[in-house]
């Protein structure tokens, strides 16, 4: 039987087909919004101002210690059906999950430095010093590409529909939605090292410093895995959990099916708080201070307080926003229902 989110994806083709359509009989209107921004040291989000906010300090000093406004500054062309999205230091890598291909953009003006040819409808893009790797959903397999050039420098066999992507260190993590089990990879070779079993539907992963977080989409649990692993423990979330995130002490989960995401202690997996987060929720990340959170199905993206998962903001962005990354200032997120990616 095919995967649960594998279904997901494919009515999210069918809805883009839809969307299109509409678009093109001239029944679908354009929202425009303005900008929003605010002073790095406020809380409340203030309309209507310009500008954006800067800073001298590097990435990692900024991701740690401040949290930013949102700003939309632009939306860049990145391929046919964007979907995942990951930052190397320099660029944003966006799987192009309707044509195959991998597209490289200049973070800092959103420039295409090249289009790369992957597996088969990718959808997941992680990092892991100095390569790509990139699951490719319906090839059950990865791509790894050197992140300088693009280069393939080798395609791994892992488990059936793979979904996601995390890196520990020294291993790249694929979670493997449609055989509900995660496939451990040596990122300097690609030998696998083991295949463990997790919930159903395997969905997001995650890193956590130490171990390994999975949202199990068919199961609305979490599975958390030792780093040869073994079980540590499995803990209830919400409705079809999609995306996962680490923000040092806490993961989060976006919960696509119930509107909201979950907050639990990582250390042992108690539930510290659920908190609403927009229609659809299907990405998630951490940029130092907040978690943010695509609205799938309202075309925005939501930005909650990490400290107690109060809502800061709601901004909008392109159609059927899939997954969200950061890159030391700005957010970044893909928007599967066009050709596009925002950057905020």
């Amino acid at each position: 039987m095919k995967g649960q989110w594998r279904t997901i994806l494919a009515s999210l083709h069918l809805r883009k087909a839809l969307v299109v359509t509409v678009f093109l009989f001239g029944l679908l209107g354009i929202a425009l919004h303005a900008a929003r921004t605010q002073d790095q040291s406020e809380v409340a989000i203030t309309a209507g101002a310009t500008g954006v906010v800067s800073s001298a300090q590097n990435p990692v000093q900024i991701a740690l210690l401040h949290w930013y406004a949102a700003n939309l500054t632009a939306q860049f062309p990145a391929g046919a059906s964007p979907y995942g999205v990951a930052f190397d230091g320099a660029s944003i890598w966006v799987a192009d999950n309707g044509s195959n291909k991998i597209t490289k953009l200049r973070a800092s003006d959103g420039l295409s430095l090249g289009v790369f040819p992957v597996g088969t409808n990718p959808i997941a893009v992680a990092f892991d010093g100095a390569h790509v790797w990139v699951a490719n959903i319906n090839s059950n397999n990865v791509t790894k590409l050197r992140a300088s050039d693009g280069a393939v420098l080798g395609t791994f066999s892992v488990g059936t529909q793979p979904a996601a992507l995390a890196f520990d260190g020294a291993n790249i993590w694929v979670a493997n939605n449609g055989s509900n089990n995660v496939t451990k990879l040596r990122a300097i070779d690609g030998m696998k090292l083991g295949t463990f079993p997790v919930g159903t539907n395997a969905a997001g992963v995650v890193f956590d410093g130490t171990s390994i977080w999975v949202a199990n989409n068919g199961s609305a649990t979490v599975t958390k895995l030792g780093s040869n692993g073994a079980i540590l423990g499995t803990f209830a979330v919400g409705s079809q959990p999609a995306g996962i995130a680490f923000d040092g002490t806490n993961i989060w989960v976006a919960n696509f099916g119930s509107n909201n995401v979950t907050k639990l202690l990582a250390s042992n997996g108690s539930k510290l708080g659920t908190f609403p987060a927009g229609m659809g929720p299907s990405g998630i990340a951490f940029d130092g201070a907040n978690i943010w959170v695509t609205d799938f199905n309202g075309a925005t993206v939501t930005k909650l307080q990490a400290s107690n998962g109060a809502i800061l903001g709601t901004f909008a962005v392109g159609t059927l926003p899939a997954a969200v990354a950061f890159d030391g200032a700005n957010i970044w997120v893909s928007n599967f229902g066009g050709t596009t990616i925002s950057k905020l």
